[in-house]
């Protein structure tokens, strides 16, 4: 196997920890260990003070599935297998297609949801929205489907773009899927993450398709990306029994301080999912405005769900080139399209950082200064 290299994440390498300014992350501030634990209930505090460091169950502590299991509709525990998000998905494309196999991506994408898949020998197609309005339209999809069809892949909230679906075109995916017999893997690592006023939540693939695999995880939804903790659940107990012997050639177990916190955390879920939501909605309002009277950025669409929109910029080089010179000149590092092998001039922007006003200032300063 050959993997290219991962854009976005050898881009990230070269920026996050050197740059001051991040905005264009995807997820949330981290969560303090401190607010972790001051949120821990007494049961919860005994379990901290107990554990010991050996070594864990291959699929997950019990209590965090347990917990987990609670925030599906159908999902028992035994249907839930812990690991890094990364690995999860590494382990899923290579275990559903290989040579001879075709799936359908959403696009733009996470490159990890077509890479694995590409390198497996499978043939791929992408699912792209309308541009600027990233709407995805699922006669669209239908129109991707071969006979050898074994996978679709999709990930609402949609990174980049913010886009989301109806209940009702989730469910018309399910039913083209149902009727070739695919999987559907949808990446759900911004589930409940919900923006626009009025906007129901999608369920779960996996509480409403047989053939359905669900990816969560503590990064962007819980604002704890460093426990390094996600997911998979699925109603397949041969699929789940697959992943956990992969995972034996990956990490093997998870890390023991990472399954407690993170039960923790899904036990008191709205003392960390909500000052998310609030702190998007404010970031989004705040940077809506000024993109309003900025003759850098062009007019975008809101995103309906998720913590991320993809924007347009007027600016008479790449994308690329412009995050390139900002990040030199201000200390902000951006995400151009590029990183998402995308063609036009746009810039994922995260709305989950506390820094996003002053963001916004410094790069007023700097367009000022270039006459921008």
């Amino acid at each position: 196997m050959r993997l290219n290299d991962f854009k976005l994440e050898r881009y990230f390498a070269l920026h996050e920890f050197s740059a001051k300014y991040m905005m264009s992350s995807s997820d949330c501030d981290g969560f303090s260990m401190e607010y972790v634990l001051d949120n821990m209930d007494v049961d919860e505090k005994k379990l901290w003070k107990s554990l010991k460091l050996g070594y864990t169950e291959s699929c997950g502590h019990p209590i965090l599935k347990e917990r987990i299991a609670g925030l599906y509709n159908t999902i028992s525990a035994n249907e839930v297998v812990v690991a890094t998000p990364g690995e999860l998905g590494f382990a899923t494309m290579n275990l559903l297609v290989g040579a001879g196999d075709h799936a359908v991506v959403v696009h733009p994408s996470y490159q990890s949801l077509y890479e694995v898949i590409r390198s497996t020998g499978c043939d791929i197609s992408f699912w792209a929205p309308e541009r600027d309005t990233w709407k995805f339209n699922v006669d669209k999809l239908k129109e991707l489907l071969r006979p050898n069809t074994k996978l679709i892949v999709i990930n609402f909230p949609h990174n980049p773009t913010g886009s989301y679906l109806s209940c009702g075109e989730l469910q018309e995916i399910v039913e083209i899927a149902r009727k070739c017999g695919a999987w559907i893997y949808s990446d759900e690592m911004y589930r409940n993450l919900i923006i626009e006023d009025g906007v129901e939540e999608l369920p779960a693939v996996c509480d409403i398709y047989e053939k359905g695999i669900s990816l969560w995880g503590m990064a962007k939804t819980f604002g704890l990306a460093g426990l390094r903790i996600g997911w998979m659940a699925c109603k397949r107990a041969d699929f789940l029994e697959n992943l956990v012997s992969f995972k034996d050639y990956l990490s093997i177990c998870n890390s023991a301080p990472s399954e407690l916190l993170s039960a923790f955390a899904i036990n008191h879920k709205e003392r960390f999912i909500e000052p998310n939501i609030a702190k998007i909605k404010k970031n989004l309002s705040m940077f809506s405005s000024y993109a309003a009277m900025s003759c850098l950025f062009k007019k975008f669409t809101l995103p309906r769900a998720g913590s991320v929109a993809f924007v347009p910029i007027e600016y008479d080089r790449t994308s690329k080139e412009f995050s390139d010179i900002l990040v030199e000149n201000t200390g902000i590092m951006t995400v151009p399209a590029e990183m998402f092998e995308y063609s036009g001039k746009y810039l994922r922007i995260g709305f989950g950082r506390e820094s996003m006003g002053e963001c916004l200032k410094i790069l007023s300063e700097w367009q000022k200064s270039q006459d921008l």
